[in-house]
């Protein structure tokens, strides 16, 4: 299997997943919110990870997926202003109601 590297799941980090579909006509409108803040977003202490995914057959679904050290880093986030602030301006582009989920690495393979 040559470079194939095998590792199992190390320490607290969190990933967090967060799947968000917007109105048709409202994409652009969270594109700049996330624009505005996503450096904000990345330099929060504890994050050391941010993406912007989007749905490959639906171009208003979007999914955020971050790494934070641990849990505690991301209620920090979650209860700071700029996630206030940032979910307000969002949320209320929704077309449906947004999933979110927080993981643990368990195997990774490369």
């Amino acid at each position: 299997m040559g470079d194939m590297k095998y590792e199992r799941g190390k320490g607290k980090m969190l990933i967090r997943i967060v799947k968000m579909t917007f109105e048709l006509d409202k994409v652009a409108d969270f594109l700049a919110v996330f624009e505005e803040n996503k450096l904000l977003i990345r330099q929060m202490e504890g994050c050391s990870h941010l993406e912007l995914l989007q749905d490959y057959s639906h171009p208003n679904s979007f999914t955020t997926y971050s790494y934070w050290e641990d849990e505690e880093a991301l209620n920090k986030y979650r209860n700071s202003t700029l996630f206030k602030n940032v979910w307000a301006k969002t949320k209320v582009l929704f077309s449906e109601k947004p999933i979110a989920f927080s993981l643990k690495k368990h195997t990774m393979v490369n």
